[in-house]
């Protein structure tokens, strides 16, 4: 191989990524082999924190060519098999017909998101009470659909509202105030207004993907190990709601007040108001757009509003497979607003496909810590003990590897580990039902800490929108501290007390 091909491969590999973290992909991949042959389980946790290197550097490159050549050496030196792979995408199937369809679906429903949206941001002064709105909606919203689908609406609304003061910012604002000051002044000027934007909108987002987490946590439908949980243990929606609420409800009081003190004390990155400029802006396109808005416009956003409300019911009543009712979405809001041609309707799948095969891509790395038993230590050492301790250690358990790998996967293992020691009598139901519901608040609560703790939360990290507010790994983490803190340790005391 000649040095000019040489030289084309290295610069072509992994892209425009910085040169260190190209090198960094090549020592993990080298290190790999090595440590599998001294010891399986090393390297699959090694394996484990490589990847969340690679989540964690999203903004440098994004995880699913890193990540993947992980998964791909995993299944080459046997830390895992393709047939586990297979296995793991299976059994989350429904989530990835949900990414395919339903955030898709809601792509064609912008227009009246945006308008919604807009009206909310432009009628709501204060910025204690629109946080607080947003985190308490994606609440209720995820309570009775689900978190992914209510992520892809606020992500939606937020590049919308991104899209629009950039736009107008950089054109018919920017040459508005030409008059008013040199170039470099009014340059500087927008950078300050947009950087404050993005903080806004960072704060936003983040109130709102935890406002998720406090209300999926309450319902059978609220995330995904909650339905399998309910299923093993015989539980209904309503019963369900209630075996959780003594612990669901003071984390969802307790959430909602850190939500309040974060934005009042302006710390962990919180409290950025919308300036003025902004709102300017905001409020000229959208007397701007009223102004315009033609019938066949207005008709579009009725057509997506019935659209929403047709989705917020299927998914309510749990009429199908979140996917089924956002291919629903997708067939109604298309063809009732005349869009028939194939281009037009591919451009939907651009945010959603990505982060698909980066699940995909997780789930190999899901399929090492299965087949390692990665996990097995900490579920002997938790079940050695018993009554309260046991309950506690259960929910800290699950919370702390639901951090590191993903709470669906953390749940299933859990409950059928819990279920198995019930069928053998080594448990009594009382125990079983106190155990399950540890399960349910462990994996759910304290796994906002990390982006790649919930489906949602890595969703964001890895979206369009994410480089666009500057939101990484690291500043995600920050940013859920405080919740996670406050919502664990009320989580724990919850149960502890008032189980």
């Amino acid at each position: 191989m000649s040095h000019t091909t040489a030289d084309a491969l290295r610069a072509n590999f992994l892209g425009n990524s910085p040169s260190w973290y190209k090198l960094t992909i090549v020592g993990f991949l080298i290190l790999n082999p090595i440590l599998a042959l001294y010891d399986p389980f090393i390297a699959g946790w090694v394996l484990v924190l490589e990847f969340i290197f690679t989540l964690a550097m999203a903004l440098k490159c994004y995880p699913l060519q890193p990540g993947g050549l992980l998964a791909v050496q995993a299944i080459v030196i046997g830390l895992a098999s393709p047939a586990e792979v297979f296995h793991e995408a299976e059994v989350n199937f429904p989530v990835i017909m949900l990414l395919m369809f339903m955030v898709a679906g809601i792509y064609f429903l912008r227009e009246m998101l945006l308008y919604v949206f807009t009206k909310i941001l432009l009628g709501v002064r204060s910025k204690v009470l629109l946080s607080v709105l947003f985190s308490f909606t994606a609440a209720v919203l995820s309570a009775f659909l689900d978190a992914l689908t209510v992520t892809a609406v606020i992500i939606t609304v937020a590049v919308g509202f991104y899209g629009v003061y950039h736009k107008v910012a950089s054109g018919k604002k920017f040459e508005h105030d030409h008059d008013h000051g040199s170039d470099t002044q009014i340059i500087e000027l927008h950078r300050e207004d947009l950087a404050q934007f993005r903080s806004f909108l960072r704060n936003l987002m983040m109130h709102g993907a935890v406002g998720t987490a406090l209300g999926g946590v309450t319902t059978l439908v609220g995330e995904p190990q909650n339905l399998l949980i309910a299923k093993i243990m015989g539980w209904e929606f309503l019963e369900f709601f209630l075996v959780m609420a003594h612990i669901s409800m003071p984390v969802l009081a307790v959430g909602l007040l850190t939500c309040i003190v974060l934005e009042v004390t302006g710390t962990f990155g919180y409290g950025t108001q919308l300036s003025n400029k902004v709102r300017e802006v905001l409020e000229e396109y959208d007397h701007e757009m009223t102004e315009k808005r033609t019938k066949s416009e207005s008709a579009v956003i009725g057509v997506q509003a019935i659209v929403g409300l047709i989705l917020v019911v299927a998914l309510g009543a749990h009429l199908a497979e979140p996917g089924v009712i956002g291919l629903l979405v997708i067939v109604l809001a298309t063809a009732f607003n005349g869009i028939t041609e194939e281009h037009r309707i591919g451009h939907a799948f651009e945010e959603a496909l990505p982060f698909t095969a980066l699940l995909v891509v997780f789930f190999a790395i899901v399929a090492v810590i299965d087949h390692q038993g990665l996990f097995s230590p900490v579920i002997d050492w938790v079940r050695t003990y018993d009554g309260k301790t046991q309950e506690a250690l259960f929910f800290m358990a699950n919370g702390i590897l639901s951090m590191i790998s993903d709470n669906v996967f953390v749940a299933t293992v859990y409950i059928s580990e819990v279920q198995e020691l019930f069928l053998s009598g080594e448990i009594s139901r009382e125990q079983f039902d106190a155990l399950a519901i540890a399960i349910n608040t462990g994996t759910n609560i304290p796994s906002v800490a990390t982006p790649n703790g919930q489906a949602a939360f890595l969703f964001l990290l890895t979206s369009a929108l994410a480089p666009l507010i500057r939101l990484s790994y690291g500043r995600m983490v920050i940013m859920a501290f405080p919740y996670t803190v406050t919502m664990s340790i009320t989580g724990l005391a919850a149960l502890w007390y008032l189980g």
